[in-house]
């Protein structure tokens, strides 16, 4: 598990590989990670978009931009979570991902970033760590 808090919101991500919904033989890995994202705060947040820049072993980056998470953009209240799974597919069998949430307060609007730690996406298949 991988986590790291900023202005009182905390994340934490499990990531695992899909084995599944791999194809080593076409350089197809697949990884699902969960993240949750914790109001440690005292006031409800609302997550707003999101950015990742993932890397693979042999450096090729991509970097993904858009609203909210899942199609949702939810609003967390002090003490809550709230808990998602996406997936990541890459062309390597190792790589890291690395991100950020745009947020805001919902009481005064005000705008804030809260990062995302960067997490290995390691499978049995990797031939060296990017990380």
């Amino acid at each position: 598990m991988f986590e790291q808090e900023t202005a009182s919101v905390m994340v934490r991500v499990a990531p695992r590989f899909l084995p599944e919904e791999s194809a080593p033989e076409k350089s197809r890995y697949v990884w699902a990670y969960t993240i949750e994202i914790e109001n440690r705060g005292a006031e409800p947040v609302k997550l707003l978009s999101r950015f990742w820049r993932i890397t693979d072993e042999n450096g090729l980056t991509q970097e993904v931009r858009g609203p909210g998470v899942v199609g949702e953009q939810p609003i967390i209240e002090p003490g809550g979570s709230f808990r998602y799974t996406s997936a990541a597919p890459l062309a390597a069998p190792s790589g890291m991902m690395v991100g950020a949430y745009s947020m805001q307060r919902v009481g005064d609007g005000t705008g804030f970033d809260i990062a995302v730690p960067a997490f290995a996406l390691d499978s049995p298949h990797h031939s060296k760590r990017a990380n």
